[in-house]
């Protein structure tokens, strides 16, 4: 970690293309990373997913295939696998009910709120409540790129692979996940990643921020 300002941080970053297999990330920026994903916010604070750190080569090597062979999955020594709930059910919302009751005390407040939550959420569409789950993994996955950047670890985002074949590698659908997105962790390989020479893109101010005073 540098003395680098948070904007400076996320100019540094980007989607690294390359990373070098020989340099694996320490534990302990590991660690800070996957906290600040447990930290970070949800919808009525419900935590709707699961995140699997995986660093067995042989299991890496069998979502690379599923990720059309994007090499940061295998030279990357970490990936981050965002797998959200496949729906919202009375148990899971009970249990997110006695976090916040263990925490807090037993408000009658935490005990309505949630029984709202659940009279309305319950009675959805799974693939609504699904895409609803997993929209919150995204605000996650946010966090944790912010957090690569702050400890100057490589990342890079990832929605090209295909979800069924993950989920069978991991055994998710047994446990009512289903993945959403990846993320390995690495450090680039600046003499491969034909992307890091290249400068940042993004759209003006003034194309994408509207004030309305």
């Amino acid at each position: 970690m540098t003395d680098k300002t948070l904007l400076e941080q996320l100019i540094w970053r980007y989607a690294t293309k390359k990373m070098d297999p020989s340099k694996a990330v320490p534990q302990d920026k590991v660690d800070i990373i996957v906290e600040a994903i447990r930290m970070a916010p949800t919808s009525s604070g419900t935590q709707p997913f699961e995140l699997f750190v995986v660093t067995n080569p042989e299991i890496r090597s069998e979502i690379c295939k599923a990720a059309s062979d994007q090499t940061p999955v295998t030279d990357g020594s970490h990936l981050l696998v965002f797998a959200a709930w496949d729906t919202y059910t009375e148990a899971r919302i009970d249990e997110v009910a006695q976090l916040n009751i263990d925490a807090r005390g037993d408000l009658p407040l935490i005990g309505q709120y949630y029984g709202n939550l659940k009279a309305n959420y319950v009675p959805r569409d799974a693939e609504i409540n699904y895409a609803h789950a997993a929209r919150q993994a995204y605000i996650a996955l946010g966090i944790a790129m912010v957090a690569c950047a702050e400890q100057e670890v490589d990342s890079t985002p990832m929605e090209g692979f295909d979800p069924a074949q993950v989920d069978e590698i991991l055994g998710l659908k047994a446990r009512g996940l289903r993945s959403v997105v990846l993320l390995p962790l690495g450090y680039r390989d600046p003499t491969g990643d034909w992307l890091l020479p290249m400068g940042k893109v993004r759209k003006s101010l003034e194309t994408m921020v509207t004030h309305i005073d």
